[in-house]
């Protein structure tokens, strides 16, 4: 029989739990769970749309493409990264410092570091970085348009080395480990080498194959800063 209208309903029932607004930090939440468990290649708009169940037009209030997500992934990093007061008798050990948490942070989500490649930064964290990495590179008494470039290039830098690295693991996971030679198997396959085409692969192959990745990071980062000197020096 149908229901009498003025009955009231069983508080004991359970109503149907609301759905969660889409807001700019479940984007972010979602598109960072995309990357750690996917990978980079993996996050598109629908991709972030379906983590959090709901379709791509429900994210246009926040976004309008993926750099849109590239620059809210960048600005989450971003919010990590410890600026030191600038301090001009330590500047260039402040910078790399400040790379190093940046590279680590990168490390971290395989493949991202692509979102901050040809990136303009609008977030308030990227921003932030970036005037605190200016600051740094000014207080050591560098022209403004030369610390201008110099953090352009240790910022691109920085995000290839990451990118590289990211390339390499995902590599090492595929089914032919033959795509990423060992420290070893490349000193082998170096010495190796006929003498007569190669003589200085050959005869130095072991200079040439060694260092860890983080050595080589600082070596590349200290090649760049030593070489920026302080207006009038």
């Amino acid at each position: 029989m149908p229901a009498d209208p003025h009955e009231r309903p069983d508080p004991r029932e359970r109503r149907a739990p609301r759905k969660k607004p889409i807001t700019v930090e479940r984007i972010t939440d979602a598109a960072l769970e995309v990357v750690a468990t996917e990978g980079y290649d993996a996050l598109t708009i629908r991709r972030v749309a379906a983590v959090l169940g709901t379709g791509p037009s429900s994210l246009y209030a926040h976004i309008v493409t993926k750099d849109d997500i590239d620059d809210l992934l960048i600005g989450r990093l971003y919010a990590e990264v410890t600026l030191p007061e600038p301090d001009p008798a330590a500047w260039r050990e402040q910078l790399v410092d400040v790379y190093t948490q940046i590279r680590d942070l990168y490390l971290k989500y395989p493949g991202i570091s692509r979102a901050a490649l040809a990136m303009v930064p609008t977030s308030p964290e990227t921003l932030r970085v970036g005037e605190g990495i200016l600051a740094i590179l000014l207080a050591g008494g560098i022209e403004p348009r030369t610390a201008g470039w110099a953090r352009d290039a240790l910022s691109l830098y920085v995000s290839a080395y990451a990118l590289e690295q990211s390339l390499v693991r995902l590599r090492r996971g595929h089914q032919d480990p033959g795509w990423v030679l060992g420290q070893d198997e490349l000193l082998a396959h170096f010495t190796a080498l006929p003498a007569e085409r190669f003589p200085q692969t050959r005869a130095h192959a072991t200079a040439l194959t060694s260092g860890t990745g983080p050595d080589r990071f600082d070596f590349t980062l200290g090649l760049l800063l030593n070489n920026l000197r302080p207006a009038g020096g």
